[in-house]
């Protein structure tokens, strides 16, 4: 018997090695990036640490220059400020609550004086303002006689106190520093929307060098598709890479010694075929002679004549079959495809061969419409029919369904079935099964389905064998409707 190498994924079947196979063996494969994506990635990266680096270098560096200048100049006006308070403090008649008031320079700063004079007394610039918002360390420090500046934590104000021991006073000077919080607030974020700018450029570039990069790399892939579809006189251009010159040389050769050795063993089938056909046509012509005087022979030769002829009908069908495969080597993409409702195409493709097998069509399909090669549509047809007659009795129904885009031709037997281990094998070249292999039970050459493999690949469409419901085989044949055929 005869299979395909290729299944229906819906129609598998379990078999033992699910049950010996651990979970943790039969993990998912791990999705990898392309070279593309890869080479885009890592500019990306390498933007992003470069970009992120000189950021956080010129973050940190302008604002401690920012920082320390702003810093000293809030010292230098306090202790200009206290230099003018010692001034005025040396006037009998200075009036404390008027000098305070002079001294608040915006509306971001506050001010006070402590009088040893007066008992101890604490003048501030406003009303609202009390002495005890001043760090306790830092007030004990200036009355002890120390000139001190802090950033009291969590806060954003800058406190600078001087002492001014010739008046018995201390001045205390308090300075918001939100806008200086704001401005290095405001550059961090320009700097981080410039190092996100970066990355993005960087990946841009990535993806635009990457296709630079990777270009002769895939016109190479293209070209090896083209060659595996069937087109060998396709060749790599090097003159614009070439650095690729030596990649591009050796990959041409390897094509030019691919297509000269396929030509020549497609030549030598042809030829070894057509000489073939000479002696069988004489083997025929005699045959035919004998068959014509059978009655006129003793029963040992009638029963050599019976083996001669169905040994001459296996050879003529091999031949015929050999043929076809020759042909399919020499012009893999010869098809001339018609536009049919799938409903002629199939009674027209019974009719041709000369099969009475029960049709079903499942509703709607018959007037669907496919593009296919009719010649060789029949040609399917009459070798399923044909391996069910040879191993099954004969074939019990040919279905037509719909399955998504795509329309599927079923042909079922009620024979002894095909066993699982054997379902990837027989639609290869000259494979028969187990039961195509028992003597007396088929004389078929084993190139029946690979001929409907080879057809059904060419049309775009998937051919497979399962097992029927209540014994026998099941063939399958998945052909592409009109809008999913490739132009």
């Amino acid at each position: 018997m005869e299979d395909a190498g290729l299944r229906d994924p819906a129609a598998a079947e379990p078999t033992a090695l699910h049950a010996t196979v651990s979970p943790s063996v039969r993990r998912p494969p791990r999705r990898r990036l392309g070279l593309r994506a890869r080479v885009t990635t890592a500019f990306a990266l390498g933007a992003l640490v470069l970009s992120g680096a000189l950021a956080g270098i010129t973050f940190f560096v302008v604002r401690g220059s920012i920082v320390n200048q702003q810093l000293s100049s809030l010292r230098d006006e306090a202790f200009a400020n206290a230099v003018l308070l010692r001034g005025e403090l040396r006037v009998p008649t200075a009036y404390i609550h008027g000098l305070i008031t002079t001294l608040a320079s915006g509306p971001n700063t506050a001010s006070f004086i402590y009088s040893k004079d007066d008992g101890g007394r604490w003048y501030p610039s406003s009303p609202t303002l009390g002495y005890k918002q001043l760090p306790s360390t830092l007030r004990s420090e200036v009355l002890a006689g120390s000139t001190v500046q802090e950033i009291p934590p969590g806060t954003t104000e800058l406190v600078v106190g001087v002492p001014i021991p010739a008046e018995k006073a201390d001045y205390f000077e308090v300075f918001g520093l939100a806008d200086l919080a704001q401005t290095l607030h405001v550059l961090l974020v320009a700097l981080i929307i410039a190092a996100l700018v970066t990355t993005i450029a960087g990946a841009i570039v990535g993806r635009w060098a990457a296709s630079r990069a990777l270009r002769p790399l895939h016109e190479t892939a293209q070209a090896a598709l083209a060659i595996a579809s069937g087109r060998l006189g396709t060749r790599l251009e090097s003159a614009d890479f070439a650095d690729l010159a030596v990649l591009a040389s050796a990959f041409n050769r390897m094509v030019d010694q691919l297509q000269e050795r396929i030509e020549r063993e497609a030549r030598f089938s042809s030829d070894v075929n057509h000489e073939l056909r000479s002696p069988l046509t004489t083997l025929a012509a005699s045959l035919s002679i004998l068959e014509a005087r059978r009655d006129e022979l003793p029963p040992r030769a009638i029963q050599a004549l019976d083996l001669l002829g169905a040994e001459v009908r296996r050879f003529r069908r091999l031949v015929d079959d050999l043929l076809e495969i020759s042909r399919f080597d020499a012009t893999p993409g010869d098809l001339s495809r018609d536009e049919v409702t799938v409903g002629d195409l199939v009674e027209h493709a019974v009719r041709a061969t000369g099969t009475d097998v029960p049709i079903r069509f499942a509703p709607g399909v018959a007037s669907r419409h496919i593009l296919v090669d009719k010649r060789r549509f029949e040609r399917i047809l009459a070798n399923l029919f044909e391996n069910a007659q040879r191993y099954a009795g004969s074939a019990t129904l040919l279905a037509v369904e719909e399955h998504g885009s795509s329309v599927r031709f079923l042909v079922e037997d009620a024979g002894p079935g095909i066993a699982p281990e054997e379902r990837d094998r027989i639609f290869e070249r000259f494979s028969r099964g187990s039961t195509g292999r028992r003597r007396g039970l088929g004389d078929g050459t084993g190139l029946g389905l690979a001929i409907v493999a080879q057809h059904v690949h060419q049309h775009g469409g998937r051919v497979w064998v399962e097992g029927r419901p209540g014994g026998g085989s099941r063939f399958v044949v998945e052909l592409p409707a009109m809008d999913e055929v490739a132009a």
